[in-house]
C-alpha cells in the first residue's frame, strides 16, 4: 500500500511539473517603437533593435525572431498616440505579425528624450503626468487591437546636459528626463494588478550606464550650446540593444504558452 501510494504521489508531482513547464512560441515578432536613437540613423550599425535580435538569435536558437523598426527621428510619446500617422504604421505592421497564430507579438518602448525637450519636438515639454497619460494611452491601445501581445518599456537614456540641435534640451530638459523614470515604474505597477503579464519593465539603467562613459558609448555632435551627446555610436547602440534583448528574454523565457 505505501508502494502505491508513493508511485501515486510521484505520478501527480510529475503531472504537476508537465503542467508548468515553460513552453515557447516557436516565432517572435517585436515591434520597436521610439524615436531617433531606435531609428539608428537608418545605419543597421546604430539600431539598437539589430543587436537585441542579434543577442535573442544566440540566446533561443530554436525561436525565429523578426523585427520592424518604427523608430522615427524627433517622435515623441504624443506621435504614437492613436490617431497620429505613426500609431498607424505601427498598427499596419502588427496587423501582419499577429495574424501569426503561432508567433508571440511584443512591443518593445523607449520614449521621451524627445518629450522632455523645453522646445522643438511634437508637444514637448511633456509633464512627468502627461507622460504617464500617453503612454498609457499606447499601452491600451495596443492591448485591445492586440490583446496577446507583450509591452516592453524601457526607460530613455542619458544626454549631454547642454545638448541644443534643431530641439532645445540642456539641463532643464535632462531634469525632466529624470522625472520620467518613476512614471514608467508605476505604469508597469498599475498593469501588474490591472491586467497581469502583459506589460514589462524593460531596461531602466540606461542613464547611469550611459553618462558614466558617454565619451566612448556616443556619437559627438556639434550644437547651439559647443559639442554635445544624444545619439549613441555604434558600440552604444550595441549595448543598449543587448539589454534591452536581455529584458526582452526575460519575458520569452518565463512565459506561459
Amino acid at each position: 500500500m505505501k508502494t502505491y501510494l508513493k508511485r501515486a504521489a510521484i505520478t501527480i508531482f510529475s503531472l504537476g511539473l508537465l503542467a508548468f513547464t515553460v513552453t515557447r512560441p516557436s516565432k517572435v515578432n517585436i515591434v520597436f517603437i521610439g524615436d531617433s536613437i531606435t531609428y539608428g540613423q537608418n545605419n543597421a550599425g546604430l539600431q539598437p533593435s539589430v543587436y537585441a535580435l542579434n543577442f535573442l538569435k544566440e540566446k533561443f536558437q530554436g525561436i525565429q525572431f523578426i523585427q520592424a523598426n518604427r523608430g522615427v527621428s524627433g517622435y515623441t510619446t504624443k506621435n504614437f498616440l492613436p490617431g497620429e500617422p505613426d500609431f498607424e504604421k505601427v498598427v499596419k505592421d502588427a496587423d501582419v505579425y499577429y495574424r501569426d497564430n503561432s508567433a508571440q507579438l511584443i512591443f518593445s518602448v523607449m520614449l521621451g528624450t524627445n518629450d522632455s525637450a523645453i522646445n522643438g519636438p511634437y508637444g514637448a515639454p511633456v509633464s512627468p503626468e502627461q507622460y504617464l497619460k500617453n503612454l498609457s494611452t499606447i499601452a491600451d491601445s495596443i492591448l485591445k487591437l492586440y490583446p496577446n501581445s507583450k509591452i516592453v518599456f524601457n526607460s530613455p537614456i542619458y544626454y549631454s546636459p547642454n545638448t541644443y540641435n534643431g530641439a532645445m534640451y540642456l539641463q532643464e530638459g535632462l531634469d525632466r528626463l529624470q522625472l520620467y523614470y518613476p512614471q514608467i515604474d508605476a505604469l508597469v505597477k498599475h498593469y501588474n494588478t490591472a491586467n497581469p503579464n502583459h506589460v514589462y519593465l524593460g531596461y531602466t539603467n540606461g542613464f547611469a550606464d550611459f553618462k558614466k562613459d558617454y565619451l566612448h558609448l556616443f556619437i559627438p555632435e556639434q550644437g547651439h550650446q559647443g559639442v554635445f551627446y544624444l545619439h549613441p555610436n555604434k558600440e552604444g547602440a550595441k549595448i543598449l540593444g543587448q539589454n534591452w534583448g536581455k529584458a526582452l528574454a526575460k519575458v520569452i523565457g518565463n512565459q506561459l504558452y
